[in-house]
């Protein structure tokens, strides 16, 4: 039976503005077994981000909160935790890779000096030792040259190779959990799929878990166990990666996976697209979430919010159209909030 590692119930997290409470994930739950790779897809708005700085306790520093919910990594609740214990937690067990490696990375170091911070910092290594341990790492993430690269600043070094870096500092505890944020956006897809490969092989290496965030279907499909699909601050679909690309059920899954461009005929043809955009934060429909941009709109959808129907083992939608379908369960959110 796979043990769980991370299990995120009911998380509701927001920001306080002049116009209120605003909540940018709402009453989400996830699993992530160890050695197990859990994909959240979705467009840009959907609170992908917000979850991730959620589970490492930084939206607080982004002037945001955890309003319900719990967050259970090793049987400890991360939402409980004080910030001083969390520096513990952080870069030690838990790590993240954030979207834009050059913005990560402090201008005026150098790249060993950088990685070594981590060892020093989490595994009270000294000097000497951390610098080469560093070299180290920058070799295990297929820098060439690494005793000439850690004493190198960012900008001498290119994207592919900043995105390595970050890679390598993420690593430099040996984490359990890796947190990527979005870490292939700024690439071209030669780098991309060179980042992926590594992030497999370390995986394989070191037996760590991870939660890997992405618009990109694509990347989900090469790297995913799992796939949460989230719109608007709430998942709307979750199951394994055959369920979710060979029987999606949700609308919103169903137009993502339609809107990837094909390799067969069809060339100058137009892409498909999902009409209308995400609502914004605190800008909610009535009923279901997704209704103003669904092609199977219906009367309920407008006014009630779906459930979770459960369609074949662990593979769940929130959508009217499995209201009826044999062997769905409802497993309303306001019921999980009870």
């Amino acid at each position: 039976m796979a043990q769980k590692l991370l299990e995120i119930r009911k998380l509701t997290a927001g920001f306080a503005t002049e116009k209120g409470l605003l909540k940018a994930t709402d009453g989400i739950s996830l699993t992530v077994n160890k050695g197990q790779t859990v994909c959240i897809v979705g467009e840009s708005g959907s609170g992908k981000s917000v979850t991730s700085l959620a589970i490492m306790r930084l939206i607080d520093y982004a002037g945001g909160m955890i309003l319900e919910g719990s967050i259970d990594f090793h049987g400890q609740d991360l939402g409980k935790k004080t910030q001083e214990e969390m520096r513990g937690i952080r870069g030690n067990q838990i790590a993240m890779i954030f979207q834009d490696p050059m913005s990560s990375l402090n201008p005026v170091f150098t790249i060993g000096e950088q990685i070594a911070e981590s060892l020093r910092l989490h595994q009270n290594k000294k000097d000497a030792e951390a610098l080469k341990l560093a070299v180290d790492l920058i070799r295990l993430v297929g820098i060439p040259a690494p005793e000439i690269r850690a004493k190198q600043y960012p900008h001498e070094l290119s994207g592919g190779m900043c995105q390595r870096v970050v890679i390598a500092i993420a690593l430099a505890c040996n984490p359990e959990l890796l947190i990527a944020d979005e870490p292939t956006t700024a690439l071209d897809v030669t780098v991309q799929a060179q980042i992926l490969d590594l992030l497999r092989k370390l995986q394989s290496e070191l037996g760590m878990s991870i939660l890997l965030i992405t618009h990109d279907m694509g990347v989900a499909a090469e790297m995913a166990d799992r796939i949460a699909v989230m719109y608007a601050g709430a998942i709307v679909e979750e199951g394994g990666v055959e369920e979710i690309f060979d029987h999606p059920s949700h609308p919103y899954t169903v137009g993502l996976l339609q809107s990837i461009p094909g390799f067969e005929g069809g060339r100058g043809g137009e892409l498909y697209t999902i009409s209308g955009t995400i609502p914004p934060i605190g800008q909610l429909p009535a009923g279901c979430r997704f209704h103003p941009r669904c092609p199977h709109a219906m009367d309920i959808c407008r006014s009630e919010e779906p459930p979770d129907f459960m369609i074949t083992g662990d593979h769940r939608t929130a959508c009217w159209l499995f209201k009826d379908k044999p062997g769905s369960a409802d497993t309303s959110r306001e019921a999980k909030r009870a």
